[in-house]
C-alpha cells in the first residue's frame, strides 16, 4: 500500500511530466511555424476522426466543450485555411466542418511534432521500460471515467 505522501509525489511527477511534454511539443511545433494553439490542434485531431464532416454540435460534444468554444476555434482555423464550413447536402440550414488540404498537411505536421516530442521524452527508457510504462498507462487510462478517455 502506498502512503499519502507517495501518492502526492506521484501526482506531482505526473504533472511535471505533462508540462514537460507540452513544452517539448510546443518547441517542435514552433519549428514548423504553424501558429496552431493546443486547443486548435485538439480540434483538428478530433475532426480527423469523423468519417464525414461533423456539425459544430458534434465537435462540441466530442471535445466536451460548449458550442461557442468550437465556433471560436473553427473561426481561427478557417481564417488560417485549415478548415472550411460546408453546407450539409441533406439540410442546407446545417453547416458542417471539414479539413482542407492545408489542414491535413498541418495535422501530419502536428502528429510528427507529437511523435518527436514523445521520442525525446522516452529516450532515456529501455524497450522493456517503455513496454512497462505503456502497460501502466493503459491501466490508468482504462480506469478513467469514460468521459475522460477521449481527451
Amino acid at each position: 500500500m502506498t502512503s499519502p505522501d507517495s501518492d502526492g509525489l506521484l501526482a506531482e511527477q505526473l504533472l511535471r511530466l505533462t508540462r514537460r511534454v507540452h513544452r517539448i511539443q510546443k518547441r517542435h511545433l514552433e519549428e514548423h511555424a504553424l501558429g496552431i494553439t493546443p486547443a486548435q490542434s485538439r480540434l483538428l485531431r478530433t475532426l480527423a476522426h469523423f468519417s464525414e464532416p461533423p456539425r459544430m454540435a458534434d465537435l462540441a460534444q466530442a471535445l466536451e466543450v460548449v458550442p461557442r468554444a468550437v465556433t471560436t476555434l473553427v473561426d481561427a482555423l478557417e481564417a488560417s485555411g485549415k478548415v472550411r464550413r460546408v453546407p450539409d447536402p441533406d439540410n442546407r440550414r446545417v453547416i458542417r466542418i471539414e479539413l482542407t488540404d492545408d489542414g491535413r498537411t498541418a495535422l501530419r505536421t502536428l502528429r510528427h511534432a507529437r511523435r518527436t516530442a514523445a521520442e525525446e521524452i522516452l529516450a532515456p527508457l529501455t524497450d522493456d521500460q517503455r513496454r512497462m510504462l505503456g502497460g501502466l498507462l493503459d491501466t490508468l487510462v482504462g480506469a478513467a471515467p469514460a468521459q475522460d478517455r477521449h481527451r
